[in-house]
């Protein structure tokens, strides 16, 4: 199965088990994520677009009114970079948890497979056996 076909599974998956596991791992290491796309990642694509910062991207519908230095009317714009910012967050901490879970459920499936040791068989089969080796014996 190819590695996307089961993130893609594992993301959509509504295991209770699963979200715990996501929600406390994504809090724990969210800023460290955060800082890692935002300080690592961000500036070369920044730079492979023309030197666009993600944060910065937004759609002006109506540009501020000034008076001197004060504001008068605010800006009014869609910032949508800073939800680009927030799925690359999340698209990296749903890969990491979706990797942990991989490893563990891998680690599982061999602990599940390791062979486990044979029943002893019933006394009249142990008889039987008994038998049939004393009989091949003799002949």
């Amino acid at each position: 199965m190819g590695l996307i076909k089961e993130f893609k599974e594992f993301a959509m998956r509504g295991n209770v088990l699963d979200m715990a596991v996501g929600i406390v791992i994504g809090g724990a290491f969210g800023k460290i994520v955060s800082s890692f796309v935002e300080d690592i990642l961000m500036p070369p694509i920044g730079v492979l677009m023309g030197g666009v910062n993600f944060s910065d991207l937004k759609i002006v519908f109506k540009q501020a009114v000034m008076d001197g230095e004060n504001v008068v009317t605010p800006e009014v714009a869609l910032r949508y970079g800073n939800f680009i910012q927030v799925i690359f967050d999340f698209l990296i901490i749903a890969f990491a948890i979706f990797m942990l879970i991989k490893a563990v459920n891998k680690f599982n499936k061999k602990k599940e497979e390791a062979p486990a040791a044979p029943e002893a068989p019933p006394a009249d089969v142990q008889l039987l056996t008994e038998i049939r080796d004393l009989l091949q014996k003799k002949n």
